[in-house]
């Protein structure tokens, strides 16, 4: 044997190849992989939100003659790095901030902002109940992220004429128990306007693990 010859040895290790659909696992509906207790949690949530809104409509239409122009529904499926996937459901369905609200004015009014631009997925470990006055995330995480530091940026689609659906995928290189989300209006932690706020049961990740946010805005016509 040549003294150059060298020895190549066979790759080892497996390769995992994940299918993640464009517009989120969501896009028509429950997935059929969904477990019994988190399609419970969707059917809660959805009721509670049903609730909220009635009477949230009936007060501010009596004080302030407000109505509810929109709510956000916020999706969440885990792709561990093993490959395998973890459809969580329906997460939250709350919380448009003052700031979100006041982005689309000045957008209406000046131009000065710009709507497309809430359309980037952070995430942390913030514990605190969402607030309408709420300008960020309570604790956003930032070198657990991969790359560092940097949103996910969403793909956008209507699924109907009155809904703006967000999908984004978080990719983490570091373990974290991710608590809350957040729609915002730039890629780079650490700042932007936030639109939406949600807070939940923590999701586990760790090295290679992704989360995959659907966030759905609808909004209502009439008066």
């Amino acid at each position: 044997m040549s003294s150059l010859a060298r020895v190549v040895s066979p790759p080892h290790g497996d390769l995992v190849a994940t299918l993640v659909p464009r517009h989120g696992f969501y896009a028509n509906g429950l997935p059929v992989g969904l477990p019994l207790r988190y399609r419970l949690r969707t059917w809660w949530l959805e009721v509670m939100l049903r609730i909220r809104i009635a009477l949230v409509g009936l007060w501010r239409g009596l004080t302030a003659g407000l109505g509810v122009l929109g709510v956000g529904r916020l999706y969440a499926s885990v792709l561990r790095a093993d490959g395998t996937i973890e459809h969580l459901g329906l997460l939250s369905t709350r919380l448009v901030t003052d700031n979100g609200v006041a982005f689309i004015v000045d957008d209406w009014d000046t131009g000065s902002t710009e709507i497309a631009n809430l359309n980037y997925h952070g995430c942390g470990t913030g514990t605190n109940a969402e607030a309408q006055g709420d300008s960020a995330l309570q604790t956003e995480s930032t070198t657990v992220l991969n790359p560092d530091s940097t949103r996910a940026t969403g793909t956008k689609s209507q699924p109907a004429a009155n809904q703006l659906r967000s999908v984004g995928t978080v990719t983490f290189d570091g373990s974290a128990a991710i608590t809350e989300h957040g729609i915002l209006s730039q890629a780079a932690t650490g700042g932007g306007v936030l639109w939406d706020r949600s807070v939940f049961s923590a999701i586990n990740v760790g090295n290679g693990d992704s989360i995959q946010f659907t966030y759905t805005c609808t909004l209502s016509a009439g008066g």
